[in-house]
């Protein structure tokens, strides 16, 4: 299934049409919701961004609604979306849910060259990104706690749960890699010279034929 192209691809779009189902809105007022449920972990969340989401959808996905004002504060102009923007935001939500999209996150980059940083600083790199895991993992376990004890529904807040379960994850990994690493079941290749051109080789291979030179120049 075919991603479709829409006029905004930032996902905050998704947020501010979400939004809108349950009532009208100022974006401002989006901003400050987002906020309070800890959906910024899923949404970047400017209020700036939200004016540019509104901008480039209104008259077709969304709508003025009404103007309030309160106290001597400008006008404020409140926003619904329109049949038009229900519809779309459902068809949005159901492609996302149903279709994997491939992705680029930068620490899948990063340990695509991981053997370039040697094994001690690798391992050190991967040590403390394990210790940010755990302050994140900790952090987001309180935050669904709050969330959750505030009698909002598990289902609102799902989103927090598989953010958990994929941090524990990446953790997990980088803590196999470094026990590998520790206990040598993760060849390190080292750039050597073969029969005049460079190739990588395994660090044991390595040891191994130097272990054989040094037992011929014995005998």
């Amino acid at each position: 299934m075919a991603v479709r192209k829409r006029p905004v691809s930032n996902l905050l779009g998704l947020a501010v049409l979400g939004l809108l189902l349950e009532h009208a809105m100022h974006p401002y007022e989006m901003a400050a919701t987002l906020r309070e449920r800890n959906k910024d972990t899923s949404f970047k969340v400017r209020t700036g961004s939200l004016y540019d989401v509104v901008e480039a959808w209104y008259g077709r996905w969304i709508a003025e609604h009404s103007t309030e004002r309160a106290g001597r504060r400008p006008e404020r102009t409140v926003y619904a979306h329109t049949d038009l923007g229900r519809e779309e935001f459902m068809s949005w939500l159901d492609e996302l849910v149903r279709t994997p999209v491939k992705e680029y996150p930068s620490f899948l980059a990063a340990v695509s060259y991981l053997g370039a940083l040697g094994p001690e600083r690798a391992v050190q790199a991967l040590r403390e990104r394990i210790a940010r895991l755990d302050e994140q993992i900790e952090e987001a376990r309180r935050a669904r706690t709050a969330v959750l004890d505030q009698q909002t529904p598990r289902l609102f807040v799902i989103e927090l749960e598989y953010a958990l379960t994929m941090a524990e994850a990446e953790r997990d990994w980088a803590r196999r890699i470094v026990a590998e690493v520790h206990g040598g079941t993760l060849a390190w290749p080292e750039l050597t010279t073969k029969e005049g051109r460079e190739v990588w080789t395994d660090q044991d291979e390595t040891e191994d034929k130097t272990d054989d030179r040094t037992e011929k120049q014995q005998v």
